[in-house]
């Protein structure tokens, strides 16, 4: 995936005075991290602490913020900003400046920020007088190589919790920052180490595994299988079960085929019942 490709993507902008206070009191991410880093990884949570849309945020002009979102969550995530603002000094538009969204494997000056050491390649936004094509086969491959859920595809909205769509693991979400919508839930979570179903990617012999196919341990079902290619998928599992199960000798299998557990280095594992 070299050099840049352009990547499907709605741009939200949040204008007004009040436009970084206001998304500092509801995301995930620490935004005074924005005038060192440039962008920032984040979500929106329900009160509940499950995801209602990750995000890239960017520092934009005059002050403002752009919300690089799914385009298949950029309505609900405008409409959830629109709710919560108030009488603050805020607007919430998409943004119709000539520019676009980019991603390279190469590191470079702005690395994605899910893996701020240059793992996950670099972002930027690009004037679209000079965006590359589209290639969106080439960055699921990446992206699913890599063992990273693209939570448009993977997730429901409000399906699973942050720490599930491995917000930590993924630098998405700041628990020294203070209060954000979800906060409670997901301090406590990760305080009591309470996490045990999560994102993994599995791998596999033969073609790829239906979206949705059960993944089993020994007669237990433990999960599914989500967006995958030949050979690999993400997979929405109890991990702590999977774990258990491989040690004790247990088979995982998904459509009739053995599947095997793949994390990556970053993954963090959940403690297994005999370690809590």
């Amino acid at each position: 995936m070299s050099p840049w490709i352009g990547l499907r993507r709605t741009l939200l902008e949040v204008s007004g005075l009040d436009a970084r206070p206001f998304l500092q009191n509801l995301l995930t991410q620490d935004l005074e991290h924005l005038g060192e880093k440039y962008v920032v990884y984040a979500a929106l949570l329900s009160p509940q602490g499950k995801v209602i849309t990750d995000m890239f945020v960017w520092a934009w002009r005059d002050g403002g913020i752009l919300l690089d979102v799914p385009p298949a969550r950029a309505t609900a995530l405008s409409a959830r900003l629109n709710m919560y603002k108030l009488r603050s000094n805020v607007s919430v538009a998409e943004c119709h400046a000539p520019i676009g969204v980019v991603a390279t494997l190469e590191q470079n000056t702005w690395s994605d920020p899910r893996q701020p050491n240059g793992a996950f390649g670099s972002r930027n936004i690009f004037e679209n007088a000079t965006m590359p094509p589209f290639d969106d086969e080439l960055y699921e491959q990446w992206r699913i190589n890599l063992g990273v859920p693209n939570l448009e595809r993977d997730a429901a909205p409000e399906e699973v919790f942050a720490g599930e769509a491995l917000l930590d693991e993924l630098h998405g979400v700041a628990f020294d920052k203070g209060c954000f919508v979800g906060q409670e839930n997901v301090s406590r979570m990760k305080r009591r180490a309470t996490t045990r179903k999560k994102f993994c990617p599995v791998v596999f012999d033969g073609g790829p595994i239906a979206f949705g196919t059960p993944v089993f341990a020994g007669e237990a079902d433990i999960g599914s299988v989500r967006t995958g290619l030949a050979g690999r998928a993400i997979a929405l599992l109890r991990l702590d079960r999977a774990l258990d199960a491989v040690s004790g000798g247990k088979s995982l299998t998904a459509a009739g085929r053995a599947i095997r557990l793949d994390p990556p280095p970053w993954l963090i594992l959940p403690q297994r019942e005999d370690e809590v």
